[in-house]
């Protein structure tokens, strides 16, 4: 009998860390992402800083649980979206702003690249509904004029 209520436990527990391994984050109803200081079709230079821009949430690092926040991802030439129900990888075309940053410094080869921007949760999941912005798609080129100072700010 001991050894029935151990199994039973014991399958409650596996149960339950796997649900909270496929929790999502509810989003605030009308939350939005986005590019600040670049647009689709834009020329850039091959160094060029993207702003983001986030409405009808907050933004929190990551490991800090707030209900209505998260921070930002930037995926670069990502045209297959990642599973949505697991953390986002972190690697060259998914860069993470862990640390709340709104901005960052790009520098890409020259030719076309796909931006999108995708709002994950503490643990780097994205929310439920996700967070998304539309896909851009700029055109990187070293005869492109430098950003004018604005964007840099």
């Amino acid at each position: 009998m001991k050894l029935k209520t151990i199994l039973y436990l014991l399958l409650v527990m596996i149960s339950a860390n796997l649900h909270a391994d496929s929790h999502r984050s509810p989003s605030a109803e009308g939350a939005a992402v986005g590019f600040a200081n670049i647009t689709d079709g834009d020329v850039l230079p091959p160094v060029f800083t993207v702003k983001f821009s986030i409405s009808g949430m907050g933004i929190a690092p990551a490991g800090v649980d707030i209900e209505n926040t998260g921070h930002h991802h930037l995926l670069i030439d990502v045209f297959e979206l990642p599973d949505f129900d697991q953390p986002l990888p972190a690697n060259e075309n998914i860069r993470h702003f862990g640390k709340g940053q709104s901005e960052t410094e790009v520098q890409l080869a020259e030719g076309e690249h796909r931006l999108q921007l995708v709002l994950a949760d503490y643990s780097h999941t994205p929310h439920e509904p996700v967070v998304i912005s539309d896909a851009i798609m700029i055109t990187v080129s070293a005869n492109a004029p430098p950003q004018a100072e604005d964007a840099k700010e």
